[in-house]
């Protein structure tokens, strides 16, 4: 803990990710399912190679902030979907 705030572990490693109407659901990371129990938080950011006037869409990255656990663990993840190539990514680990 530095200053009050937890930092968590940063990976970003590819998952597959199992949605239900845009929202995570259920991820697999290192072989392992992990069920989403709770979405604690979400937010949208921009890519940071993306320029005004290149491209009609907007390309965006949503983020995730789930309880999740599997038969091994449980925690809190942060997904991030890339919106533009439809990639999945967990970004860090709060164990």
């Amino acid at each position: 803990m530095l200053g009050g705030t937890v930092v968590g572990r940063y990976y970003g490693a590819d998952v597959t990710v199992v949605e239900d109407d845009g929202r995570p659901t259920r991820f697999v990371w290192d072989g392992r399912v992990y069920g989403v129990r709770r979405i604690i938080d979400q937010w949208v950011t921009l890519r940071r190679d993306w320029t005004p006037g290149k491209r009609s869409q907007v390309p965006e990255c949503r983020h995730w902030r789930v309880e999740a656990g599997s038969a091994y663990s449980q925690g809190v993840y942060e997904l991030r979907h890339d919106t533009t190539t439809g990639e999945w990514l967990l970004s860090r680990v709060w164990g």
